[in-house]
């Protein structure tokens, strides 16, 4: 059903939703409503997502390891994180509830997923340690945080729908509507500690690429129940990443 409650939620309806039977959900999202509790362990404390972030969140076991990769192997100087691609919030939390960071940048360029990311963080009891920026992220980052040297970014930027699982090897240069390219030339230029989130089949040699000489690209699998989700790239001066399987 359209959200009703929060105001900022309101000011953005109809395109935000809450189901809470199947039988309010359309059919390309009920494999994923199934997932609801994977995605957000507190889904019946109030959560909401706009259509596109079913598809695109990252589970909440994925979301928390990440997080836990994030704070233990940035380095010291680092206290600050941009969230490229803030969606609904689900990787913003947990790097909240990490409690590593003196700041935490959530940047979304549609409002109608801030929205539910402000209300979702709300319920997680993590919003006021997030500064929410609506905006694009490669307009935003350089103008705004150009000068930073503290800073790590984070980003899981859009794949381009579920027609990502069929290609056997995907060709992150292609991505809709940033391909790698775009992202490292601009996120590199504020920081050299960049992850990016992104399918499983990511083809490595293009991640690859854009490592210097004298550097290597770390790249953990994440994944539930022995199956991998989706990868993380991890480029710059990031300690070791423990890969793990999560349990369910």
């Amino acid at each position: 059903m359209p959200a009703d409650d929060p105001a900022e939620i309101g000011d953005v309806e109809p395109h935000v939703y809450r189901y809470e039977s199947i039988e309010e959900v359309p059919k390309e999202i009920q494999k994923y409503w199934h997932q609801r509790y994977d995605i957000f362990s507190k889904y019946d404390e109030g959560v909401y997502l706009t259509h596109d972030a079913w598809f695109g969140i990252t589970p909440e076991s994925v979301a928390h390891s990440i997080a836990q990769h994030m704070a233990t192997a940035t380095p010291d100087g680092k206290t600050k994180l941009i969230d490229a691609f803030a969606g609904a919030g689900g990787n913003t939390i947990a790097f909240a509830l990490s409690g590593r960071w003196e700041q935490i940048f959530a940047i979304e360029k549609d409002p109608e997923a801030l929205a539910c990311a402000k209300h979702n963080a709300e319920i997680y009891g993590v919003a006021k340690k997030i500064w929410w920026i609506e905006g694009d992220c490669l307009d935003v980052i350089p103008s705004r945080f150009g000068s930073m040297k503290d800073t790590v970014i984070f980003a899981s930027p859009p794949w381009g729908g579920p027609g990502y699982r069929d290609d056997q090897i995907f060709n992150v240069e292609t991505m809709q509507p940033y391909g790698l390219k775009q992202l490292y030339n601009a996120y590199s230029k504020v920081s050299k500690e960049v992850a990016l989130y992104l399918p499983r089949t990511s083809n490595l040699n293009q991640l690859a690429k854009y490592v210097p000489d004298d550097q290597k690209i770390q790249v953990a699998h994440y994944c539930i129940d022995g199956a991998s989700k989706a990868l993380c790239a991890y480029y710059g001066n990031f300690g070791v990443i423990d890969n793990q399987n999560i349990p369910s």
